[in-house]
């Protein structure tokens, strides 16, 4: 497959499946999504990584180690039907490190965009999604590590028997500076990371949304001349 062929339209594809990671579970079953779906999704979106990495040699052939990895922990748990702490935690390192280095892929296309179009708009959303999932990685990987780094107010076992879930939502509510208060952070490690990822979000939003706002006012304003 060309995937240079469809480099134009990188940030749209890489959007619409990171969407399929935050709400495919709204369409199917919860047991399903994850189980198959959302391990797939990931999959999915890391694939629309190639296309965002198409025209760098070796950030593309990096991207399809990562794929191969992702695919080969998936058909494990397909047909070993086991999916215990040791393999969730190398998933969450890859997906990590991948979620990292297209962060900062997505933030240097935008930032060096000459143009701001519908293209570059999805870009811009694109990198604070991924700023999401960073965190999302982040926490869980700390909890793996250390159990009990984080606590819900509903119960004890709630964050384990609702691991995923947990850890996703709590992810955006702090890069939104929501903060409900349901989950919080316990341990030294988890209160760093979790102040790590609503400063990395306002500082995206402060310089980088505010960058490609002024970029878009000057074009509109070249045009009307």
């Amino acid at each position: 497959m060309n995937f240079s062929r469809l480099h134009p339209f990188r940030f749209e594809i890489f959007f619409f499946s990171q969407f399929l990671i935050l709400f495919g579970s709204i369409f199917v079953t919860e047991g399903l999504f994850e189980s198959i779906l959302l391990p797939l999704a990931f999959i999915i979106n890391i694939s629309a990584g190639l296309i965002l990495m198409s025209k760098q040699r070796v950030k593309f052939i990096g991207f399809l180690g990562v794929i191969l990895i992702s695919v080969l922990l998936f058909l494990y748990k397909i047909f070993s039907g086991k999916y215990d702490d040791e393999i969730t935690f190398i998933r969450m390192v890859i997906n990590f490190v991948f979620y990292v280095f297209v962060t900062y892929e997505i933030v240097k296309q935008v930032w060096d965009s000459e143009r701001i179009s519908a293209n570059i708009i999805f870009g811009l959303v694109s990198g604070y999604v991924s700023i999401g999932l960073i965190g999302y990685f982040l926490c869980m990987t700390i909890e793996l590590v250390s159990p009990g780094s984080f606590q819900s107010s509903q119960s004890d076992f709630f964050i384990r028997e609702n691991f995923n879930d947990t850890f996703m939502y709590f992810s955006y509510i702090t890069l939104l500076s929501i903060g409900y208060g349901d989950i919080s952070p316990v341990t030294a490690l988890a209160q760093k990371v979790v102040v790590l990822v609503g400063l990395i979000g306002q500082m995206y939003n402060v310089i980088i949304t505010a960058i490609i706002v002024g970029k878009y006012l000057n074009q509109i304003s070249n045009k009307k001349k």
